[in-house]
């Protein structure tokens, strides 16, 4: 048996006054990482007229980085519009997926806030050029610096109210308190918004734990500031990096909800539908199981997998989708492995191929399409697409592209 331990890189965010977007990628910067790596990534975005400039400050006594992201940009970008973006950006896969789910959380929120379906979510703060910037920039910094796992503090919000595109909203706005459900926080006597929902939003998608720092050997550390100072506590946002050991053998996993309810009179089409419509809300996973329920009768579980902070709105979705009087709840860990996205040619159209290590799974949406195109099997094309990867990788093998 091999007792060697890995290690993983952990970032644990200290939101002792908040956390906002630039702030978060401000701390990272102040971290150690490197301004013109990160600058070159999001220069790939397809986001003409905008300016990153990068500063030292002072808040409260304690040296920080600010960042300030320029450009005179009014588009109000809809949730399907920023996605397109991104993940035409040809950015490393952990960015685009940190990205993405980013993104996706906040459109989760605003499309149950203002009763739109996901994709006509519109972007109004967050669509603009400077959020787009900390969002991307903030999982571009996450990759320079090599970061495997993301970990908060508790979240301390403000008071009062702030104005938004909306015009006056409740201090913390309507959307950072949805989106820090599920997460520790507490309020401060501050007329200023601490936390914003670019802020929030990155916490909850990105963090896998809250709480003290975690066991770690801190390896750098950074603060960044935010607009202005505050005058009771310095106005920033701290992160801390370091390295832990990740046993061998089974450890720890991710902190996940499994959602469940027992349905007697759903029809095939109406649990193909509730199943697309957990994923669409956010659900890690979603399928269906057969059962025999009470007095003999035929029923099906759904089965829903969720973040614990999407908890909420995922159980509003199983009732909406299914009727049903009652869901219940159990916490469970998952491993994810790790994965990338990849990208091969099969009679001139692309599939793309999802990667860990030493396997390569073909998208079926696609290897569908170019079946149907072709006339070719299903499993034919399966079989080729595969194929392409292996010569690839055997071409330019990396560190979890090994041909099975």
């Amino acid at each position: 048996m091999n007792d060697e331990a890995a290690l993983e890189t952990v970032a644990w965010f200290h939101c002792f006054a908040g956390i906002a977007g630039d702030m978060a990628l401000g701390s990272l910067f102040d971290a150690g990482a490197d301004v013109d790596e990160v600058h070159s990534l999001l220069q790939r975005l397809d986001l003409p007229g905008w300016d990153l400039r990068v500063e030292e400050g002072i808040r409260g006594g304690i040296a920080c980085t600010r960042v300030r992201v320029s450009g005179d940009d009014v588009v109000v970008r809809t949730h399907g519009a920023i996605s397109a973006l991104v993940a035409d950006a040809a950015l490393p896969s952990r960015v685009t997926e940190r990205a993405l789910a980013v993104f996706r959380r906040l459109a989760v929120v605003e499309s149950a806030l203002h009763r739109r379906p996901l994709d006509q979510v519109h972007f109004h703060e967050v669509g603009g050029h400077d959020s787009i910037v900390d969002i991307v920039g903030t999982a571009a910094a996450l990759e320079v610096l090599g970061i495997d796992v993301v970990t908060a503090s508790e979240v301390a919000t403000g008071s009062g109210t702030v104005r938004s595109a909306h015009g006056w909203l409740p201090n913390p706005a309507p959307a950072t308190v949805r989106l820090l459900e599920g997460v520790p926080t507490y309020g401060r006597d501050v007329r200023l918004e601490l936390t914003t929902p670019t802020g929030a939003a990155l916490l909850a998608a990105l963090s896998s734990t809250f709480g003290p720092m975690p066991e770690m050997m801190i390896t750098s550390s950074g603060f960044g500031g935010g607009a202005g100072e505050l005058p009771d506590l310095p106005n920033c946002t701290q992160v801390v990096i370091g390295q832990r050991a990740e046993p061998a053998g089974v450890g720890r996993g991710q902190p996940a909800l499994l959602l469940e309810t027992n349905l007697d009179d759903a029809t095939g089409e109406q649990l193909g539908h509730a199943i697309a419509a957990t994923l669409d809300a956010g659900a890690l996973d979603a399928w269906v199981t057969p059962v025999t329920m009470k007095k003999g009768r035929p029923g099906h579980v759904l089965h829903v997998l969720a973040d614990a902070i999407n908890a909420e709105a995922l159980r509003r979705e199983i009732e909406r989708s299914t009727g049903t009087m009652g869901v219940r709840a159990a916490p469970v860990e998952r491993w994810p492995a790790a994965r990338e996205l990849a990208q091969v040619t099969v009679e001139g159209m692309t599939i793309r191929m999802k990667v860990t290590r030493g396997r390569a799974k073909p998208e079926f949406e696609d290897v569908a399409l170019v079946a149907s195109k072709t006339g070719a099997p299903l499993h034919e094309v399966s079989s080729r697409a595969e194929e392409a990867w292996r010569a690839a990788a055997r071409r330019q093998p990396g560190p979890d592209q090994s041909p099975a």
